[in-house]
């Protein structure tokens, strides 16, 4: 017979009570980690920037929920992808629009300025 151990100097476990509700993955998460994924798919076309932020809100929603449900939420690992994939279409977005700015920028150095007048026009 196998004997549950324990980290030296940390409390047994305490029994759980029968009416205790199961751990259950929390639904958040799952839409936390969808709207991550689009916002990194969508990232380079600058529509990321939507799904990316609704995915941090529905993060910082569903880490309270966890928190207060003391263990019976589970899905961190999937809010914690959902939101690294947040950021990552987030900066995305960020690299996208700096880029457009530098070509705009440099399509409009390039471009002449004032009236072209003919060669013969003073």
């Amino acid at each position: 017979m196998l004997a549950m151990t324990i980290a030296p100097g940390s409390a047994p476990p305490a029994p759980r009570h029968p009416l205790d509700p199961d751990p259950v993955r929390a639904t958040k998460a799952r839409a936390v980690f969808a709207l991550g994924l689009m916002a990194a798919l969508t990232g380079v076309l600058i529509g990321g920037v939507v799904p990316a932020t609704v995915a941090l809100q529905l993060a910082r929603q569903a880490r309270r929920e966890a928190y207060a449900s003391g263990g019976f939420l589970t899905g961190a690992a999937w809010l914690r992808r959902g939101e690294q994939l947040a950021w990552t279409g987030l900066v995305l977005v960020t690299v996208s629009l700096v880029l457009l700015l530098v070509i705009g920028v440099v399509r409009l150095a390039e471009a002449p300025y004032g009236h072209d007048f003919a060669p013969n026009v003073d």
